[in-house]
């Protein structure tokens, strides 16, 4: 009986820290949203000048998020996905490969403003590319690598070794049996994993201040690709929405600062949710194309039968 009670207990305070969790999350929302209410103006968004306001809009900010999130995950999420599939499948047990988590771990705990500085060292000073997206987008990647290499890791390690040994059992090799059964198992952790990768891209702001840049030129798509006016150079500066959100409060110069900046934080916001939301309705078609659905294992037994 007194189990019983502390487990209702328990269970109650856990409830309450859920719904509190949830609720400070809704607030946060609904104040962005109040402030930055308007966000879904089409001037304001492409970023043509607008009839009310003097600040203009963050059209070109806006993609430079959205590319430099594609251009980061294309060079984060091999990275991280190899280095776990090595730790957890082949790195034998040893000095090395405790050196190797000791660098991760160290990884981990760098602060982005260093990061940054790093960055502005090699991918602006010593490479002679100056401000870049390809800059920003390794020096966000130096953050993101260690805890999408832990995630991917620590999901890949969680498969049953009962499922590894039956694929291995069946004549797979050991790399058949990666990619067509521990992979897809541990897709959904990896998919987290991403989903937190993604977020860093979009919310980090003084990395990118000291490699991408503080400015974007003017953006033309009949532009050569070699041109810094292309908006598809990876080699040409960029201000992404945080930096330019960081810009606006801190400098102040444009009249309506203030009120373009919770506009933008606004649609960082939504787009945050959006990316969440996208990656979580893939993962589940992914596992549903690896796993088979109900209707798919219904028909596959009385097709069997």
């Amino acid at each position: 009986m007194k189990a019983r009670t502390v487990d209702t207990i328990w269970t109650g305070v856990l409830y309450v820290l859920s719904f509190m969790v949830v609720g400070l999350l809704g607030y946060f929302v609904i104040t962005i949203l109040i402030k930055g209410w308007g966000f879904w103006d089409l001037d304001f968004l492409s970023g043509l000048p607008s009839n009310t306001k003097e600040g203009g809009g963050i059209g070109p900010q806006l993609f430079n998020s959205l590319y430099m999130l594609v251009l980061t995950l294309l060079i984060s999420v091999p990275l991280g996905l190899g280095a776990g599939i090595y730790l957890a499948e082949y790195a034998k047990q040893g000095r090395l490969l405790s050196f190797i988590r000791l660098c991760i771990e160290t990884m981990a705990s760098l602060p982005s403003i260093v990061v940054g500085l790093f960055g502005l060292l090699v991918f602006v000073t010593l490479t002679g590319w100056g401000y870049t997206l390809i800059g920003g987008a390794l020096a966000i990647t130096i953050l993101n690598l260690p805890g999408l290499t832990r995630v991917c890791e620590t999901a890949i390690l969680d498969v049953p070794h009962s499922v590894k040994e039956a694929s291995l059992g069946l004549g797979a090799t050991k790399w058949q049996t990666l990619v067509k059964v521990t992979i897809p198992a541990a897709l959904p952790q990896i998919i987290t994993g991403v989903i937190l990768a993604a977020g860093r891209i979009f919310g980090e702001a003084a990395a990118l201040i000291y490699t991408a840049g503080l400015t974007t030129p003017l953006l033309n798509a009949s532009a050569d690709l070699s041109s810094k006016m292309h908006p598809l150079n990876i080699f040409r500066p960029a201000e992404t929405l945080t930096v330019h959100i960081w810009k606006l409060n801190s400098e102040g110069i444009v009249p309506d600062a203030k009120l373009i900046a919770a506009k933008s934080a606004a649609v960082l916001m939504i787009m945050v949710l959006l990316f969440n939301i996208g990656a979580r309705f893939v993962s589940v078609l992914l596992q549903r194309y690896f796993t088979g659905n109900k209707r798919t294992n219904k028909r596959k037994m009385k097709i069997a039968s």
